[in-house]
């Protein structure tokens, strides 16, 4: 909660301003049994007549003050409680951007909606609603305990004995609340993402059929949902009404006894009357703690998993004084280079030198090391040994920012945002003109579709570019890298859907470019990489062979045998017209 309140405490105007209203409120709480008393111990039964105006209008002004004052108090921690949720939302979502390539690959997407939704939510009603209910209730407890010492301490005694067991019950209701919502929230995070997995992958979903599967999955996580809450429903139900009862029978008490001290002459009728108004603002309180503890405990297990992903710091940043070129030539090397994910070994020894405005070609069996050797130059991971240079420097000494701002990568999973394609395109540069988007589109052999959609560039386009083919999403993917104009392009398998008609007209494209990158391209057919001035062949982690295609033809290797097979039909065509 420590945590929490450093954000509450920012907005410590709205804080003292909706914290003197709720006093005020309590203060004039705190003095209506009092006047009670008065009214009815010298106004009435007193028989002095002359104050019953007063004291009527009193309480008049008393009900105008509350309701207007009230009001404010609502709407100023309302309004606090919503500038928090939206700092610890901001914190959170700037927080994920910085975050590595590796969080992402061991955490699920609906695991991080539900902690951003639902679990600042409960933040939300923390600070909205059960703080001021915590201080209200402490002042109302205390304050009208005191007063009601003074009034009739023996009366008093004998109720609050009555009261002691509900601050046992209140500890013990506490940390079962505790690891209830504990479960909750994992099992609400956990139902988001099987929520969003199958919403996102409906269509493959419906393509084979498993639609009974997904919900009879979906029931049984839903089951246990509902297991945890009936668990919750029971602790309330085992607690609540010995709460309930306490507080009872200490109004019986108060009403019995105090009646008898009335008949007594020990306690006036006025005195009995504004004991039982402070009574009542200390039952409240004792009645509101089981609220007030599942409140609590809902918004300390959101907080910790919360605070778990705001405290999580990114294993790859910028050190202090990194390097911030302004411009980069784009030469590349790899030293000695290796890589373990989870603890396998994913590249071995990798030893290159790239000249910049080359163009590489990296093809392999599946798994072989390839996209993991590209995302290294970026650093979306750091290698566990040797080092990766760009023109001389290791890109651990880059600005991390400065290092990416001349890198533009098409991945394996086009994504497309739910948006108009122009904006889709320009999202690597936000102030590109419509002459560069178009520029960049040609190159990328998108332009003739986009201008046949009814609105052109304007299109909406669906989830993930729902309404459009693989080989168009993977064009327009290219045309946003293109439009960056960077130093470094980075293909990785963005032609695998496309004809190789359309193929070749876009590689032909990059070649023709004035001002050629250090381009690398993942692919896995021969007509894709033939032109490249280096090529690589990865087997196990490691480069098993490299050369332009005339050389690796000579070799009769790994490459010339994907060659065979992929141009046995056209050979053997060859033969027959021969």
């Amino acid at each position: 909660m420590k945590r929490i309140l450093q954000y509450v405490w920012k907005y410590k105007g709205s804080l003292i301003f909706g914290t003197i209203s709720m006093l005020i409120i309590i203060g004039i709480d705190l003095f209506s049994p009092y006047l009670q008393k008065i009214f009815l111990d010298k106004g009435i039964i007193g028989g002095k007549e002359s104050l019953i105006i007063p004291i009527l209008i009193c309480f008049t002004a008393i009900s105008i003050v509350k309701a207007v004052l009230g009001y404010g108090k609502e709407y100023i921690y309302d309004r606090l409680a919503s500038f928090v949720q939206e700092d610890i939302k901001h914190s959170m979502f700037n927080h994920i951007q910085k975050l590595e390539f590796k969080y992402f690959d061991n955490i699920n997407t609906g695991e991080l909606m539900s902690r951003i939704g639902e679990d600042v939510d409960n933040i939300w009603d923390t600070i909205g609603f059960g703080l001021r209910l915590f201080v209200e209730n402490v002042i109302y407890f205390v304050v009208s305990v005191v007063i009601l010492f003074y009034l009739n301490w023996q009366l008093t005694l004998i109720c609050m004995v009555v009261m002691i067991p509900i601050g046992f019950i209140g500890v013990k209701l506490e940390k079962e609340f505790g690891k209830c919502y504990d479960e909750l929230s994992d099992k609400t995070a956990e139902i988001n993402t099987a929520a969003e997995e199958n919403i996102a992958g409906v269509r493959l979903v419906k393509a084979f059929t498993r639609e009974k599967h997904e919900i009879l999955k979906f029931l049984s996580m839903n089951k246990r949902y509902y297991d945890l809450n009936v668990k919750q429903a029971k602790v309330i139900g085992k607690y609540f009404p010995p709460v309930e009862f306490l507080t009872n029978i200490s109004l019986v008490i108060m009403i019995v006894l105090g009646g008898i001290f009335v008949m007594k002459g020990n306690m006036t009728l006025g005195t009995l009357v504004a004991f039982n108004g402070y009574i009542g603002n200390v039952i409240w309180p004792l009645r509101m703690l089981g609220n007030l503890l599942d409140l609590l405990s809902r918004s300390n297990a959101s907080a910790k998993k919360i605070f778990k992903i705001v405290d999580r710091k990114s294993k790859v940043y910028s050190k202090e004084n990194s390097y911030k070129p302004e411009k980069i030539r784009g030469e590349i090397q790899f030293d000695n280079v290796s890589f373990k994910y989870n603890d396998e070994v994913v590249l071995k020894d990798i030893n290159l030198k790239i000249p910049s405005g080359s163009t590489v070609a990296l093809m392999g069996t599946t798994g072989s090391g390839k996209s993991t050797m590209l995302n290294l130059i970026g650093r979306y991971y750091d290698v566990c040994k040797g080092s990766v240079l760009i023109d001389g420097v290791d890109v651990r000494d880059y600005d991390l920012g400065k290092l990416r701002e001349n890198m533009s990568i098409v991945m394996q999973d086009t994504f497309l945002f739910s948006d108009s394609i122009i904006n889709n395109i320009k999202f690597s540069n936000g102030g590109a003109t419509i002459e560069d988007v178009e520029e960049a589109s040609k190159t990328a052999c998108c332009f003739d579709f986009i201008q046949e959609l009814t609105s052109g560039y304007d299109t909406e386009i669906g989830e993930r570019g729902i309404g459009l083919s693989g080989g168009q999403k993977q064009r327009i993917s290219i045309a946003r890298a293109l439009l960056r104009k960077s130093e470094i392009l980075i293909l990785d398998d963005a032609t695998s859907a496309l004809d190789m008609e359309t193929e070749y007209e876009l590689l032909a494209n990059l070649n023709k470019r004035k001002e050629k990158s250090t381009t690398f391209i993942i692919a896995h057919r021969i007509s894709a990489v033939k032109n490249a001035d280096i090529i690589l062949y990865f087997e196990d982690g490691k480069i098993k062979e490299r050369g332009t295609h005339e050389e690796l033809l000579g070799l009769k290797g790994s490459y010339y045998n994907v060659y065979c097979e992929q141009f046995k039909d056209f050979n053997l065509l060859e033969k027959e017209v021969i």
